[in-house]
């Protein structure tokens, strides 16, 4: 008997258990085939949803429209104006597009297109495109050049006077209208101490205008677009980055003021980065130059005395703006510094650095090299 009612709870548990069993399986059955609905549902609504963006804006009642592709547009600047002008639904997703079908070779000029063309035809079209005629004006701005260098360049290549141009380009008002404009610029621009609210801004590059006599606006916004297209190209660094898009375009000036070949902008960049991680002051020479808003060939010992917030002899930390208007690969390599133990490097006269891991070493490199730049300065003279 004692047996016989022992057995009864067993038979009870085993049962339950079972029953415990039979209900996680339901629910790990509808979980299961609840996630697969949505992922159907997800997978068919991408589907149409790229289907109806990729597709044409409107097939029923077809529309021309004129439409302008500037010399030199990326892909991001040809979706911008195509949405614009209604021709795709996302300007951002045309750029994707044209990226994941590895698509290039666009050609300036002006077209007709039609908001019944799919995104594929539209791309078709603009590979096919022709420029109806050659740039009116075209000039080039070097890396490297200072705000009033890009001045002359634009006076002396268009009609506009060196005063006029600096005029604008430092018309307080003017610059609160392009901060509003260019995400890039930031209210770190308008710091008093700052000798010239757009250096460093203006990209460096060959620029090609169908106006024979664009307005300063027209060139100073370009080279203002040029720069917001690389930073953007650089977004997930900058995001990455400890510093400001302000901040690394200065280290970039730097970099590009000292480094002559490709190769040293990345480990200059390395060095740089090591002494400011240090708290060490950065002590570059092109700083004091453009404190002094002098070029100087060879910076003398009483000019690392000039009390600017510019002069890193004086002050840690990174200057309060650009020095120099930098090119594409000095921005990568203020982005990318290059790992090295360096904490100090001296330019000689020809363009070789050498880099140095002690200030002993450093000061051996300075006093048997520095008199290259002594007799360099002489024979320029003559």
């Amino acid at each position: 008997m004692m047996s016989n009612s022992n057995e009864k709870p067993r038979n009870e548990l085993y049962e339950e258990r079972v029953s415990q069993a039979r209900t996680v399986r339901k629910i790990v059955f509808f979980c299961v085939m609840g996630l697969l609905i949505l992922g159907i549902i997800f997978v068919f609504s991408a589907y149409f949803y790229m289907k109806n963006t990729l597709g044409p804006v409107d097939q029923e009642n077809p529309e021309e429209v004129q439409v302008t592709i500037p010399i030199g547009s990326t892909a991001n600047q040809i979706g911008t104006i195509l949405e614009a002008e209604g021709l795709v639904k996302n300007g951002t997703l045309f750029r994707y597009y044209v990226r994941y079908k590895n698509e290039s070779g666009f050609q300036a000029g002006d077209y007709k297109l039609s908001t019944a063309m799919t995104m594929d035809e539209l791309i078709a079209a603009l590979k096919e495109g022709r420029i109806l005629q050659d740039p009116e004006l075209v000039f080039t701005v070097p890396e490297g050049r200072w705000l009033p260098d890009v001045a002359k360049i634009i006076a002396r290549e268009t009609n506009h006077s060196e005063e006029e141009v600096m005029d604008l380009l430092t018309d307080r008002d003017y610059i609160e209208t392009l901060i509003n404009q260019y995400s890039m610029l930031t209210d770190d621009i308008l710091n008093e101490d700052i000798h010239y609210a757009l250096e460093g801004y203006l990209f460096p590059a060959r620029y090609d205008f169908m106006e024979k006599q664009p307005t300063i606006e027209t060139i100073v916004e370009e080279m203002l677009k040029r720069t917001q297209a690389v930073l953007t190209e650089f977004a997930s660094e900058i995001e990455d980055s400890e510093y400001s898009i302000h901040e690394i375009l200065t280290l970039a000036s730097i970099i590009e003021r000292e480094a002559q070949k490709s190769e040293d902008r990345y480990t200059i960049s390395g060095v740089l980065y090591n002494r400011l991680e240090k708290d060490m002051m950065l002590q570059v020479d092109p700083t004091v130059s453009y404190a002094l808003r002098e070029h100087r060939y060879m910076t003398s010992y009483a000019d690392l005395n000039v009390d600017s917030p510019y002069n890193t002899y004086r002050y840690r930390g990174i200057p309060i703006g650009p020095i120099a208007n930098p090119g594409k690969d000095s921005i990568r390599a203020a982005l990318n510094p290059e790992e090295t133990s360096a904490i100090y490097f001296y330019a000689r006269f020809g363009g070789e650095v050498i880099y140095n891991e002690t200030y002993e070493e450093h000061n051996r490199a300075v006093q048997q090299y520095r008199q290259e730049w002594v007799d360099g300065q002489s024979s320029d003279e003559e």
